[in-house]
């Protein structure tokens, strides 16, 4: 390494994000529940949207992303002069740490929360503090008691990932009431599509003005492999964080894509409804295994084994049947395994394989 070469201080203290395992060597026909995607894709109106796309590749795309505010704004009731896009809602996460924390700043994140909170918190130079959660679920108590004046963002996951547990509207809105003045709550929305009329957030945020929502369209959406993701929140918190976007962060493809499934929500209903019939199917067959979980309102569940080395165990025979889980040590569950909800199959599948681990002990 070269000597007067260096980073900002803290870079190098980052670990790097690993995703969830697409493949096991040596191992065909895998069924990967590891990244918490959409098992039935994008909706066929995306699909033609990004095969349309395909025709305007040398154009340039647009740099206020109008098209795709406008038709957010219309599904979800949102004032789109208030919204920005991002390359996935890790990007928006990236812009909130880069715009408003910095050495001597505070960024605080639960204890079992994204990792992505953390990772930008350091990046921008800031001090990362992690509260504790309460049986996995966020403790607006332990989080009021950890801010100061150096707290600058308050980061939690509503549904969480990977616990899959959610706080109510009314504790969201004691969160926001209780935090000091220069503090900025952010709610995580990656899996509110999830949960049955349920707003994110929304409605706290038109009447606050410390309140920013961040969403996908990489989950319910099934748009992962393009990376789109949004944020709303006050007018001069997006005011802001327009000033350090790039202005052609999102291609012609993404956008056009995103906007033909954001106004798709027949497709949204249906997954919903599909995901919900299965997670439920999925948590009371591990159940009668001796596997439990946590009521999860997303699209996976978290699989708590007796310890850390079942967990693995089982994992590693999951990973011989073809089967891909995500291991969750690196978010303070190493006795846990996440499980994505799948199709009927894949959840059948997975149940079955773990039935053939535990009863071979």
């Amino acid at each position: 390494m070269n000597d007067h070469i260096r980073p900002q201080p803290g870079i190098l203290d980052i670990a790097l994000y690993e995703g969830g395992k697409a493949s096991v060597a040596g191992v065909t026909n895998i069924v990967k529940l590891s990244s918490n995607e959409n098992p039935f894709g994008p909706s066929d109106k995306a699909k033609d949207a990004f095969q349309r796309s395909v025709h305007q590749l040398h154009r340039y795309p647009s740099t206020d992303h109008a098209a795709l505010r406008d038709a957010i704004g219309e599904t979800h009731g949102l004032d789109p002069a208030r919204v920005i896009c991002g390359v996935g809602s890790d990007e928006i996460i990236h812009f909130l740490c880069q715009a408003y924390a910095g050495p001597k700043d505070e960024v605080v994140y639960t204890e079992h929360g994204f990792l992505m909170y953390r990772i930008s918190a350091m990046a921008a130079g800031a001090t990362p503090v992690e509260v504790p959660e309460r049986e996995r679920t966020t403790d607006v108590d332990a989080i009021l008691r950890s801010c100061n004046r150096r707290t600058k963002l308050v980061f939690i996951a509503n549904p969480n990932n990977p616990t899959g547990t959610m706080i109510s509207a009314a504790e969201v809105e004691r969160l926001a009431n209780g935090l000091p003045p220069q503090a900025i709550l952010v709610l995580d929305g990656a899996y509110a599509e999830y949960v049955e009329g349920f707003d994110a957030g929304a409605a706290l945020i038109e009447a606050r003005d410390n309140v920013v929502m961040t969403r996908t369209l990489s989950k319910i959406y099934g748009l992962g492999g393009l990376r789109i993701g949004w944020g709303y929140g006050p007018k001069h918190i997006i005011d802001v964080l327009n000033r350090i976007r790039g202005p052609f962060n999102l291609s012609n493809t993404q956008l056009e894509t995103a906007e033909a499934a954001v106004r798709d929500q027949d497709y949204v209903a249906k997954c919903r409804a599909d995901n919900a019939r299965m997670r439920h199917w999925l948590a009371e067959a591990l159940a009668e295994l001796g596997v439990p979980s946590d009521t999860s309102m997303a699209n996976f569940v978290l699989a708590r084994f007796a310890s850390a080395d079942e967990a693995e165990a089982c994992d590693t025979f999951l990973q011989s049947q073809g089967v891909i889980v995500r291991r969750v040590a690196s978010y303070k569950l190493p006795h846990c395994l996440r499980i994505t909800v799948g199709d009927a199959a894949s959840c059948r599948r997975v149940a079955h394989a773990i039935g053939q681990f535990k009863g071979a002990k």
